[in-house]
């Protein structure tokens, strides 16, 4: 799993709109130096406190956003869809581009992958197919249909394309989103949230 390309924007915006309801623009005191946001004291605090204060005071944080290539696997990507509120998102596509290139293991999330699961020492459990006959069958696939362009022979590609397949999508979301994924995913026993994404 990576991330790449990764713009934030909105912030000097967001944090003088946060002082509407008070109509304290006279506090706001983040400025742009040398093309970068520098967050004053008087803002920070303030947005802290609002931040601590609940989703309904913190409505700045939507207006700060993050735009990100994330290349993950598909199992992955079904978990972050939880969180298609107030993101957007392009991906690469399998329909399109899954027959255009050899695949091959670099295609997979493979980080911690182990054929023989133990605890302690103590045998637990061992994969029967190996990474090898999966990519070899898969690729057998492609090439068939690049040669017959039989549309079963490609369906059944999609059909067998294991849930460690990696997508690169671009995502566009805002802090409060971000901030959500973050205090419900850090714990989560997939890797990818927990030591990744967090």
């Amino acid at each position: 799993m990576k991330f790449e390309n990764t713009e934030v924007y909105g912030f000097k915006r967001a944090l003088k709109g946060m002082r509407n309801p008070l109509e304290s623009w006279h506090k706001n005191d983040t400025v742009e130096e040398n093309g970068k946001v520098v967050i004053g004291e008087n803002d920070l605090d303030l947005a802290q406190r609002l931040i601590k204060s609940g989703s309904e005071h913190r409505k700045f944080m939507r207006q700060i956003f993050v735009s990100v290539d994330i290349t993950a696997p598909l199992y992955w990507w079904k978990e972050a869809d939880t969180y298609k509120v107030g993101t957007t998102a392009n991906s690469t596509s399998t329909m399109h581009k899954l027959s255009s290139t050899p695949i091959t293991q670099e295609c997979f999330e493979m980080d911690d992958y182990n054929d023989v699961i133990s605890k302690d020492g103590e045998f637990i459990f061992e994969l029967v197919t190996s990474w090898s006959e999966i990519i070899e069958t898969l690729e057998g696939l492609r090439q068939a249909y690049l040669k017959t362009k039989d549309k079963r022979l490609w369906k059944e590609l999609i059909r067998l394309l294991p849930e460690s397949w990696l997508q690169t999508r671009t995502i566009t979301m805002n802090y409060e989103n971000i901030r959500n994924m973050y205090f419900q995913r850090k714990n989560h026993k997939l890797t990818e949230w927990s030591k990744v994404f967090c």
